[in-house]
């Protein structure tokens, strides 16, 4: 983390939110991450906020694209789940996709999550809808919490 935060803060200022989206596409740095390294580097928050949900957005879409793709060429149930795609299966059955997308953050990034929904038959645009409300909200909270300790810090 602090050597991603020292890419940011190294970065041409223009060019900031550019070095944090591509932070926040990384599977566990996410938007919640992102935002933080933003506003630990000194990008204003808002501006902060909102490169690290484009990042973790863009990336989360590439991993759905794929997944549907190699759902579409190896057909339902290809292999058997392995332990840890059988709890997520387990959870995405009793959860859904927006309990899945809102809570699964805080056990897997949302790159794996929205793949392995799309995997197990979930539909795409539901899942990137539901996955778009969990990164912006999960990005607004500890961007949020970033920019207060800050302030509370600088006081």
């Amino acid at each position: 983390m602090e050597g991603l935060q020292d890419w940011v803060d190294g970065a041409p200022s223009v060019l900031q939110w550019l070095a944090i989206a591509a932070a926040s596409a990384i599977p566990f740095v996410e938007s919640y991450f992102g935002s933080v390294i933003g506003v630990l580097a000194g990008v204003p928050p808002v501006v902060a906020i909102l490169a690290a949900i484009v990042g973790n957005v863009g990336s989360m879409i590439v991993f759905v694209a794929v997944a549907a793709s190699a759902r579409a060429k190896t057909g339902v149930d290809a292999k058997p789940l392995s332990p840890r795609r059988e709890r997520l299966k387990r959870s995405f059955d009793r959860w859904g996709v927006p309990g899945v997308s809102l809570l699964g953050q805080t056990v897997l990034p949302s790159q794996i999550t929205s793949a392995a929904m799309v995997g197990f038959g979930a539909s795409q645009r539901q899942v990137i809808v539901w996955q778009i409300v969990s990164i912006v909200m999960w990005g607004v909270v500890f961007g949020a919490l970033a920019a207060v300790g800050v302030t509370a810090l600088t006081a």
